[in-house]
């Protein structure tokens, strides 16, 4: 079978960046009342500034998710990839401008892009890297020689604070209490970001400068052993399981917040470290995919700053010790882009320059949407 190669990545966001104290002026307060939570989790999750899709004098939104991935894919354009050579288009997002058509279907639309194959990929985090993936074997496999995919999110749309209003004002009790939103969803405000990342990948490395050859894309979900901890467009019931929004009238779909995203916080701390990283690593290093010592570059997408210490202690935990100082990542300066970011912290790593022939790159990918996880293997040649 033959090798697959990243030769070209690019990245684009909206707008200029969104600092921590002008957060609420660009997504709005939730019936004008400040949030409680929010000084909380930015003190955590260590991020100092972000993007959104919107403007921030009219407060309407600037670019659809189509269209960011398709800036991506222009960008990748401008730095030098052919991309009407490409036979595939595959595109991962977790917040689709819309249920139908496939997201793919819109941002080839959004594109110049001749006639050709296009993959929708649902999810969430993983969304992105599975795109990723499905280039990846149809290259390998010999079906095409070439194909752009892409992880992108607009996810601020439902981020306003308009859009919790109806909730807020449905519940009295809620109302006394500051009319604070529950954590579950008022947390997520403050830690998801706008975005979009595109890869240019083919059979052939580059001829006159750095490519990354894609050894590995290791995939587990542990679905069948947990419950659902981030979800949107359902309600979490109290047994664990979930109410689809067809399950509601519409007018519910407001009340509830069925369509905000949410996140089960409890969970994931309980979770996430034990089956993203110690489960998954475990298995990789008994199957001697690869060996800790041998990997020059750390490349993780945790979402908050929360975990950076104890991603390192599981790591270590399970027998792979790669020094943080072998790290890199861009959480503080370009937020948690969901699917994207993978693609954003591997466009600048790659952009920059640091990067040298025969340093081998390993890529860790988290979703907690029911807890699912993915690690890349890369030589840069």
């Amino acid at each position: 079978m033959r090798e697959v190669y990243i030769n070209k990545m690019a990245a684009f966001f909206p707008n200029e960046p969104v600092d921590n104290d002008h957060i609420e002026e660009v997504l709005g307060m939730v019936d004008g009342n400040p949030s409680l939570v929010k000084r909380i989790v930015l003190k955590s999750n260590k991020i100092k500034t972000r993007y959104y899709a919107i403007d921030p004098v009219s407060n309407e939104t600037t670019h659809s998710n189509a269209q960011m991935a398709a800036a991506a894919i222009e960008n990748l354009e401008d730095a030098g990839f052919d991309i009407n050579s490409a036979e595939v288009l595959a595109c991962g997002t977790t917040t689709p401008d819309q249920l139908l058509p496939g997201h793919a279907l819109m941002v080839h639309g959004e594109t110049n892009l001749k006639p050709l194959e296009v993959v929708s990929i649902a999810g969430i985090c993983l969304s992105g890297l599975m795109a990723l993936k499905y280039a990846y074997n149809a290259i390998k496999s010999g079906d095409i020689e070439s194909a752009i995919t892409t992880g992108s999110e607009n996810v601020s749309a439902s981020m306003r604070g308009r859009n919790f209003e109806p909730e807020v004002q449905s519940k009295v009790e809620m109302v006394r209490r500051n009319k604070e939103l529950t954590f579950e969803k008022d947390f997520l405000r403050w830690m998801l970001s706008d975005g979009a990342g595109a890869i240019g990948t083919s059979s052939k490395p580059n001829s006159d400068s750095l490519s990354l050859r894609i050894d590995k894309i290791f995939s587990r979900s542990y679905a069948s052993e947990l419950e659902t901890c981030m979800y949107s467009g359902c309600e979490k019931l109290k047994d664990g399981t979930t109410r689809g929004y067809r399950e509601y009238v519409p007018e519910e779909w407001l009340t509830k917040s069925i369509f905000a995203v949410k996140q089960d916080v409890k969970l994931l701390n309980a979770n996430i470290l034990e089956y993203t990283v110690y489960k998954p690593l475990e298995e990789m290093l008994q199957k001697e995919m690869f060996k800790p010592e041998e990997i020059d570059w750390f490349l993780p997408h945790y979402s908050s700053g929360y975990f950076r210490d104890k991603l390192y202690d599981t790591m270590k935990d399970v027998g792979c010790d790669i020094p943080q100082e072998k790290w890199f990542t861009n959480l503080e300066t370009k937020g948690n882009t969901g699917s994207a970011s993978i693609y954003i912290i591997l466009e600048e790593l790659f952009n920059s320059g640091k990067i040298k022939k025969g340093e081998k790159l390993l890529c860790y990918i988290p979703e907690s949407g029911r807890f699912s996880t993915a690690f890349m293997l890369l030589e840069a040649v």
